[in-house]
């Protein structure tokens, strides 16, 4: 016990003490939302794989996609580096950070606003994010619950209130800045944490062969009839495997926290280098999460999925390591699920505070104003995390879970193709945008209404109809576009001006005409 709460006083001592350090750095909007856009490589693609994976991914995700399709998960955490990281670099990195710079935009509804020239789809894509990051926020604590009950023995409003208040401290005090320069140790110790967790359960069994035989003994008639089938390349359910691939992988192309960690980026190396470090990032924490996941049913003898749900796999596997490495596990568990919520709370604060309140509700807020009014609603955003998850954790309600699921869904399905669409098409119209905004949110609200008996039973899990919304999205905007009157000629091409600037660079980046 006196390593577990060393390591965790420790742990929560740096973590302040950095955000304090990193006052100076949020003084104006730029600073305080973005980090001044001079943040180089290794925090910002540690602050983009951080905030990719929290403790969702590690207790929930791992433990429930494990379960259901044995090793062949591990997928996931492929699709994760290789579409979720790696391509959304390559393809949004650059081209996010110039324009957004160039439109002077510092959030993804202003992004929309300046780009398409309205106010009032500024006004409809802050909404969504409003209404769809805060029950995922309160997601992020329901990973805790167990851990810390097995390895503390205390109370889960305690930890939830603990956790949300020293984020809160440190993302008030420092900013962007703070969070990404904790972001970037808490992501060194997920690596770490992560490769010793992997290699002390598979040693629990024998090893990695012995494992993977002995899941290869493992059958459920009422999952597949094929020997073997949860030790197989693709599982007993491929189909719904690829949703859960699509889902976590595109989604990160249109989920506002996500995409506007390009915004900061401080130059040309950063991306290149970002790039390759992110991937690495996802390959072994995704990857790694997913792969763990994969041998739950070898610890089914201790499981009741009926009676304690798929959060109680991967808190299982773990309980019989030693001290030491629990005390990993739960700082593990901490640091993904505080970098994730310290940029849904930022995210939160910059979208209401710049695309709804000034201007709108408060005329004339300078800088120091919004910056007070961000740092307020980080407070307020928090709070209400925490009832969410409280009332959630002590009570049946289970909208809340529900609406938490279609969260990433609703986000990615209404914003991928408008931001990945205008960045590379002048075609694209504003009432594509707001076709893309309704469709994926109404959609994803049928998914836990009463209407979900009308969907065709694959589009009735969550999971398959974020993955859908996203790929429609694909279709619709350009549809749209197409079928609508062409989007203002002067706008446009402001807009995408700054993509034809001349530069001056070395020899060695690019070669002369001579």
């Amino acid at each position: 016990m006196g390593i577990k709460l060393g390591m965790l006083l420790v742990f929560f001592a740096v973590m302040v003490g950095i955000g304090l350090y990193c006052r100076k750095h949020a003084t104006d909007v730029s600073g305080f939302v973005l980090g001044g856009r001079s943040v180089g490589p290794w925090l910002t693609a540690f602050a983009y794989g951080t905030s990719y994976f929290s403790a969702v991914v590690f207790v929930g995700y791992a433990g429930q996609f494990g379960w259901k399709y044995g090793i062949a998960a591990t997928w996931a955490g492929i699709g994760n580096a290789i579409l979720g990281s790696l391509l959304a670099w390559v393809v949004l990195g650059r081209r996010t950070r110039i324009m957004t710079q160039h439109l002077d935009s510092a959030t993804m509804p202003e992004f929309f606003g300046k780009r398409f020239g309205s106010r009032s789809l500024k006004v409809a894509a802050s909404v969504i994010i409003f209404i769809f990051l805060i029950p995922y926020t309160a997601s992020l604590y329901n990973g805790l619950s167990r851990l810390f009950g097995m390895a503390f023995d205390i109370d889960y409003s305690v930890c939830v209130v603990v956790m949300a208040v020293l984020t809160g401290v440190y993302v008030i005090a420092g900013g962007y800045m703070a969070t990404a320069i904790n972001d970037f140790i808490q992501g060194i110790i997920m690596i770490f944490g992560i490769v010793a967790v992997i290699a002390a359960v598979l040693n629990s069994q024998g090893g990695f062969l012995a494992a993977l035989e002995g899941l290869a003994q493992v059958s459920d008639p009422e999952v597949s009839a094929a020997p073997g089938v949860f030790a197989s390349f693709f599982g007993p359910d491929p189909l719904n495997l690829l949703g859960v691939v699509v889902l976590t992988s595109l989604g990160t192309w249109g989920l506002p926290q996500m995409v506007q960690k390009f915004y900061a980026i401080k130059s040309e190396k950063a991306i290149d280098t970002g790039t390759v470090i992110s991937t690495l990032f996802a390959v072994i924490v995704a990857g790694g999460c997913y792969f763990l996941g994969g041998f739950g049913r070898l610890f089914s003898g201790q499981i009741d999925i009926a009676a304690n749900g798929y959060d109680s796999v991967i808190p299982t596997m773990l309980s019989g390591l030693p001290d030491v490495l629990l005390a990993v596990v739960v700082v593990l568990v901490l640091s993904a699920s505080m970098s994730t919520l310290s940029s849904l709370v930022l995210t939160s604060s910059s979208t209401l505070t710049l695309d709804l309140l000034k201007d709108h509700v408060w005329k004339d807020m300078d800088q120091k104003r919004q910056v007070f009014v961000m740092r307020c609603l980080i407070v307020v955003f928090i709070a209400i995390s925490v009832v969410l998850a409280i009332i959630q954790y002590r009570s049946n309600v289970t909208f809340i879970a529900q609406l938490m699921g279609v969260s990433w869904g609703a986000l990615a399905g209404a914003f991928l193709a408008p931001f990945l669409f205008g960045l590379y098409w002048k075609r694209a119209t504003k009432a594509a945008c707001w076709t893309s905004f309704l469709f994926s949110t109404v959609f994803m609200l049928a998914v836990i209404s009463p209407l979900k008996s009308v969907l065709p039973a694959l589009l009735q899990s969550p999971i398959n109809a974020g993955a859908f919304c996203m790929v429609a999205g694909l279709v619709i905007v350009p549809l749209v576009s197409l079928c609508t009157a062409k989007p203002d000629r002067a706008l446009v091409e402001d807009a995408f001006s700054c993509y034809d600037e001349k530069v001056l660079v070395r020899q060695s980046q690019a070669l002369g005409d001579k």
